[in-house]
């Protein structure tokens, strides 16, 4: 077997660029953030894996990924998207007041709402003839750590009856995490609720009892926020001491 063949260099070559040199590239006018409605969601990242306090291990250290939302969907929806959203309209008067947008997004219709209507929008969902979404399947909290309301607590509803899936979205603020409560109009939501509250600090008010569901009850802090520290013990193996991630390197 031979060598390793030797490539020849060409006697232009740049340099290897670090990444300190390479520029941020700037979006024009046709791009998709420019385009989009509303503030994006987070702040941008650089590299590949969010590392800091260390050289570019990686080799994507210039690597910027811009904050980045799905943009309002205009008419027609496409799917069963406009038969709902204009059932909704016929079934709740302030749904024009309610629907703050709505987003076509991976085939999934998603209606980001005031709270305030949350609760009345969700009933005409459950019992208008025309929409049936009866199911509750899930309700979480998410932290778009960057954005003034971080904080979203997202609901999936079905229809058993018609097959329609619906995802209704309400975003507050650390300062404020107020959130009205689904449990009068969904009771499967209530140990949902209590989980959102207790790793995200979303406050579901109307809640019959709303205590932290995984965390002790005198737990400082919600774990699953963006800006929780990651904390730890150092942990012994086979003579060697792995430090706790908190002194590790910094990932985001």
């Amino acid at each position: 077997m031979g060598g390793p063949v030797e490539r020849p260099v060409p006697d232009d070559s740049a340099p290897e660029q670090g990444a300190s040199q390479i520029q941020r590239a700037t979006p024009g006018p046709e791009s998709t953030i420019d385009r989009q409605v509303g503030k994006p969601y987070s702040t941008e990242h650089r590299g590949m894996f969010g590392v800091s306090g260390s050289g570019d291990t990686t080799g994507f250290g210039g690597l910027v990924s811009e904050p980045w939302s799905p943009p309002t969907a205009e008419r027609p929806y496409g799917s069963y998207f406009d038969d709902v959203v204009d059932a909704l309209y016929d079934a709740y008067p302030q749904a024009a007041e309610a629907i703050i947008r709505v987003v076509v997004d991976r085939n999934e219709l998603t209606l980001h709402l005031n709270r305030e209507h949350l609760v009345g929008v969700a009933q005409a969902l459950r019992d208008d003839e025309n929409l049936r979404f009866e199911l509750c399947s899930s309700l979480s909290g998410v932290d778009y750590l960057g954005s003034a309301h971080r904080l979203h607590s997202v609901v999936h509803l079905t229809s058993m009856t018609y097959r329609y899936r619906l995802r209704l979205e309400v975003a507050v603020s650390v300062e404020d995490p107020h959130i009205p409560s689904l449990t009068g109009v969904y009771p499967t939501t209530d140990w949902q609720e209590r989980e959102s509250f207790d790793m995200f600090g979303i406050v579901y008010d109307g809640h019959p009892a709303l205590t932290r569901i995984e965390m002790p009850d005198d737990w400082d802090g919600h774990p699953q926020r963006k800006d929780y520290p990651l904390g730890g013990i150092a942990v012994q193996y086979k003579g060697a001491t792995i430090p706790p991630p908190d002194e590790r390197r910094a990932y985001r």
